[in-house]
């Protein structure tokens, strides 16, 4: 009897030990788009350098990424309520931030004397940047991505949800705009006329945002639910 009463009290504990782990430990879906958001940040920059033809409409490319970011931090305000969504937005400034630093850093460094000079110039174009745009861009980032979160997230209200392709598409557009107006205008305003490439840059995200955003935020929050399988459909 003396020996099986702390070998309970032992077990009791390791059970709650254990318990209190899986508790704390972060759940897969969020653990995966932690993953991909961090990614899309840093290449939605690198993307940029590149125009592309939709139509009648030149968009940058980098807005491909930034419209992922709107589905990674959409599903996980869906999945895990607003304040973690900003949580990762605001984690998202770290990479941001550091990509930037990195990348002034290496520009810095001499190059090696046998880089072929077409290379050279090449990397220093898409790598390069003024401050202006750096500053832009993490302005741009961080309040349309909270914007995002915000509307998405106060769209459901109280209830369970419901219309997520809905709620997204609105959260998108709106959060896309407001992305338009800040970066072109602090990019570029003073140097040359940006009323036409405001209008473009908007039409173009805004009609992405309405085409892509709405099926793969419903997607991407189906396969969040899957792949924290049992956990997340006890509610737990």
């Amino acid at each position: 009897m003396t020996t099986e009463v702390p070998a309970a009290a032992a077990g009791a504990a390791s059970a709650a030990s254990t318990s209190a782990a899986g508790a704390a430990a972060m759940p897969r879906s969020l653990f995966a788009y932690s993953i991909f958001y961090g990614g899309m940040v840093c290449i939605a920059g690198v993307l940029a350098n590149k125009q592309v033809a939709l139509g009648p409409l030149a968009v940058e490319a980098g807005i491909f990424a930034f419209l992922l970011l709107v589905v990674a931090s959409s599903a996980v305000a869906e999945l895990f309520g607003r304040e973690t969504a900003n949580r990762l937005v605001l984690i998202g400034f770290a990479p941001l931030i550091f990509s930037i630093l990195l990348a002034i850093f290496v520009l810095a460094l001499p190059a090696a004397h046998d880089m072929p000079a077409d290379r050279l110039g090449a990397f220093n174009t898409i790598m390069g940047g003024t401050p202006r745009i750096w500053i832009a861009g993490i302005i741009a980032y961080g309040v349309s991505q909270f914007l995002n979160v915000t509307i998405f997230s106060a769209l459901r209200g109280r209830g369970q949800g419901g219309l997520v392709w809905l709620r997204a598409g609105i959260a998108a557009v709106l959060s896309q705009i407001v992305d338009t107006l800040l970066f072109i205008s602090i990019s570029f305003y003073g140097l040359f006329p940006i009323t036409d490439l405001l209008i473009g840059q908007m039409l173009a995200k805004v009609a992405l945002s309405i085409v892509l955003v709405p099926p793969l935020v419903s997607l991407a929050v189906a396969f969040g639910r899957r792949l924290d399988g049992p956990r997340r459909n006890n509610g737990a």
